[in-house]
């Protein structure tokens, strides 16, 4: 059973700035992505857009151009990725005429965010080992016990607080045994 669990987060200055730089190279993806999207879309609108696969593989020569790609968890590019691609889905399958093409985003949104696919392991009582940041402070991890992390949303909110929300699978909970009487 898949569930979601929000916990705080309390990085130092260092993990402050790292996460700061993943925010922008998820950014920074997403608009290139979308740049060369566009551009094909422009130049001949019978082509077939782009899958999630062929958009991943584009992403070695756009590490190889940036180098400072590589100082991010590469599975947050293949999640923006797979949303680019979702949104250009969803303007091609719009019959209403309600969905615009994806729009390229601003380093000016209030809450910024990036989400993986890696391996978070709970390291002790109140901390997380989280992929390219190393050991991080969380207000509870008792929460994760017998729980198996699927995929995780690190987000600054225009507060300066930090969050890591987590989507997890548990396992079910036990019914209890019917007794056939009324509370």
């Amino acid at each position: 059973m898949l569930k979601g669990i929000t916990l705080k987060l309390y990085p130092n200055k260092i993990q402050q700035d790292q996460l700061a730089l993943m925010f922008g190279n998820d950014r920074f993806v997403w608009n290139q992505m979308l740049s060369m999207m566009n551009e094909r879309y422009a130049n001949n609108k019978k082509l077939p857009f782009l899958g999630k696969y062929k958009l991943d593989y584009l992403l070695k020569p756009l590490k190889q151009e940036h180098s400072f790609l590589k100082k991010s968890d590469s599975t947050s590019f293949q999640v923006v990725n797979a949303s680019l691609n979702q949104a250009w889905k969803n303007f091609f399958n719009d019959k209403t005429g309600r969905v615009r093409k994806p729009k390229f985003h601003s380093r000016k949104y209030l809450r910024q965010s990036y989400t993986g696919k890696s391996t978070i392991k709970v390291v002790g009582k109140r901390y997380l080992k989280i992929p390219k940041l190393g050991y991080v402070k969380s207000s509870k991890t008792t929460c994760l016990k017998d729980c198996k992390i699927k995929r995780y949303t690190l987000s600054l909110e225009a507060t300066g607080k930090y969050h890591l929300s987590l989507q997890v699978e548990a396992p079910k909970l036990k019914e209890f045994p019917k007794t056939g009487k009324a509370v």
